[in-house]
């Protein structure tokens, strides 16, 4: 009995999508760090072989800015309006850092992709436009956008507290050796940091924590027009 064409074939590859890998590899690597994130450990998660995830992704390298790229599309931008331009600026920047938060572990990828990717184009575009609307030459805008959206990153990828272990106990625990060792300091020589050991520890308030996180950039950058103006 000849068998049929459809006895014969093989199955049926299944179809990546390269967004869709890029989330899955975002997810991983959340959960685990970009140690854990490799073409294997994600060829796994999709049930195909390496080959598979290969033909979308040159290499690890290729993957990683693919899922800094990613974190960038959650940037919401918020629409121009009448309002002063650092009160627009503290929204851009207050939009970049809700679109980083989720991810503590790998924000640092987007670093690189800021001046590549269509997404990171618009935040740099639009954050120097209204350095320049507030009074900043092109290239005084450039250095101050640069270093405010670097220190905005550092501020998620240090976020106190947000890379210890992620098991709740585990993680409890590695703080609680963190409090002890800074309440363990002499309070006569170290008053104000041993009162304040479980603020610098872990912040009671994420939220506060960003905030003032991102009223610091803008309140440096108005301090460095105004000199600049002086000078």
């Amino acid at each position: 009995m000849t068998p049929t064409s459809s006895q014969t074939a093989g199955p049926i590859p299944r179809r990546l999508d390269p967004a869709q890998l890029a989330t899955s590899a975002l997810r991983l690597a959340d959960a685990e760090g970009l140690e854990a994130l490799t073409i294997r450990r994600l060829a796994q998660q999709h049930d195909v072989t390496p080959m598979a995830i290969y033909r979308h992704f040159a290499d690890k390298d290729d993957l990683l800015a693919a899922v800094g790229d990613r974190i960038l599309a959650d940037i919401a931008l918020p629409e121009p309006n009448d309002e002063p331009w650092e009160t627009q600026l503290r929204a851009v920047l207050a939009a970049f850092v809700a679109a980083l938060r989720p991810h503590p572990k790998v924000a640092g990828l987007t670093l690189y992709r800021i001046l590549v990717c269509p997404d990171g184009l618009a935040l740099g575009e639009r954050t120097m436009e209204l350095l320049t609307q507030g009074g900043f030459s092109v290239d005084d805008a450039a250095e101050v956008g640069r270093q405010s959206i670097c220190g905005l990153i550092t501020l998620v990828t240090t976020e106190p507290g947000s890379n210890e272990d992620t098991d709740p106990i585990a993680r409890e625990d590695a703080l609680r050796a963190k409090r002890a060792s800074l309440s363990a300091l002499s309070p006569h020589r170290y008053p104000l940091i041993t009162s304040a050991a479980d603020t610098l520890i872990c912040p009671a308030s994420t939220d506060r924590y960003y905030a003032l996180g991102i009223d610091l950039a803008v309140a440096g950058i108005r301090g460095v027009l105004a000199n600049l103006k002086d000078s």
